[in-house]
C-alpha cells in the first residue's frame, strides 16, 4: 500500500483550495456582469391616448330589468342555482331558520319579518321602514348583498349573472301557495 507523502497531500489541498477560489471569483464576476439595477421610476410607461379618443371609461353593460328577465326565467334552473343558498337557508314551508331566515314565501314578504330570527341592525332598519322583498329588491340583494344593504351580516358574495338571478327569483316566487304576480315587462 502506498502512503501519501506531504508533497502529494499539499497538491490535493492546493487543488481543492484553488477550485474554491476559482468558483468564488467566478461568482463575483458573474454578479458584476448580471447585476440588476432597480428602475429610477417603478412601473411601465403606458402609451398616450390617441388624439380624439374619448377620455371617458366605457359605460358598464346595461342590465336588462328584472321584469323582462323574469319572462324567460326558469324556476328549475333557479332551484339548481339556489342549491348554494341551502347551506344557510331553508326553502320548505315551516322548516324554520338556519343560519339565515327561511326563504319560503319570500317574494313580497316584509323585510326582517321571520319570527325569532336575529336580523342585523341594517335589516332591522329596512324592516322599520316597512320595506318588502319585491322583485327589484331581491335582484339587487342577490347580486351583491353587502353593496345593497350596508351592514348586513350575510356573507354571501352574490350572483353576478343577471339571468341566473332571474332564475333564482323565479324559483323563490314558486315557493308559495299563492305566488306573487309577475311584474309587467
Amino acid at each position: 500500500m502506498h502512503q501519501l507523502d506531504s508533497f502529494e497531500l499539499n497538491k490535493i489541498f492546493g487543488a481543492i483550495l484553488g477550485t474554491c477560489v476559482f468558483a468564488m471569483g467566478l461568482g463575483i464576476v458573474a454578479s458584476a456582469i448580471f447585476s440588476q439595477h432597480p428602475p429610477a421610476v417603478p412601473g411601465y410607461d403606458l402609451p398616450a391616448p390617441e388624439e380624439g379618443a374619448s377620455a371617458a371609461a366605457p359605460a358598464a353593460a346595461e342590465v336588462t330589468p328584472i321584469a323582462v328577465r323574469l319572462q324567460t326565467a326558469d324556476p328549475a334552473r333557479g332551484q339548481k342555482a339556489a342549491a348554494k343558498c341551502a347551506a344557510c337557508h331553508n326553502f320548505v314551508e315551516g322548516a324554520g331558520s338556519k343560519v339565515g331566515p327561511d326563504l319560503y314565501n319570500i317574494v313580497d314578504r316584509a323585510k326582517g319579518s321571520v319570527e325569532g330570527f336575529g336580523y342585523s341592525a341594517a335589516m332591522k332598519e329596512h324592516a322599520a321602514k316597512g320595506e318588502k322583498w319585491g322583485y327589484e329588491e331581491l335582484d339587487h340583494f342577490i347580486a351583491n348583498p353587502r353593496s345593497y344593504m350596508k351592514g348586513t351580516i350575510m356573507s354571501f358574495a352574490g350572483i353576478a349573472k343577471p339571468e341566473e338571478r332571474a332564475d333564482v327569483i323565479a324559483y323563490l316566487r314558486s315557493l308559495s301557495h299563492a305566488p306573487a304576480p309577475l311584474p309587467n315587462p
